[in-house]
């Protein structure tokens, strides 16, 4: 899946944040939405606007940013 297809930024729609393409939905809240527990089928009854790849698009993007913009912490060994 792509998820450059299904995420758009807009300075004119919710100030720019990052949204599920032809919605108002940010990203950021489909993610804490999962970061809750939600599932992808109770995500998509809370916004009807969202399709269930909307869903996945959001998490394989959340993977994607965080395999190449975060460190992994270090161990350190006792």
């Amino acid at each position: 899946m792509k998820h450059e297809l299904r995420i758009t930024r807009d300075a004119g729609i919710c100030g720019g944040l990052p949204v599920i393409s032809g919605t108002r939905v940010p990203l950021r809240t489909v993610l804490a939405c999962v970061a809750a527990g939600d599932d992808v089928a109770t995500i998509v009854r809370e916004f009807p606007s969202l399709q269930e790849d909307d869903v996945r698009a959001a998490i394989e993007f959340a993977a994607t940013s965080a395999a190449e913009d975060l460190p992994l912490p270090s161990r350190q060994v006792a």
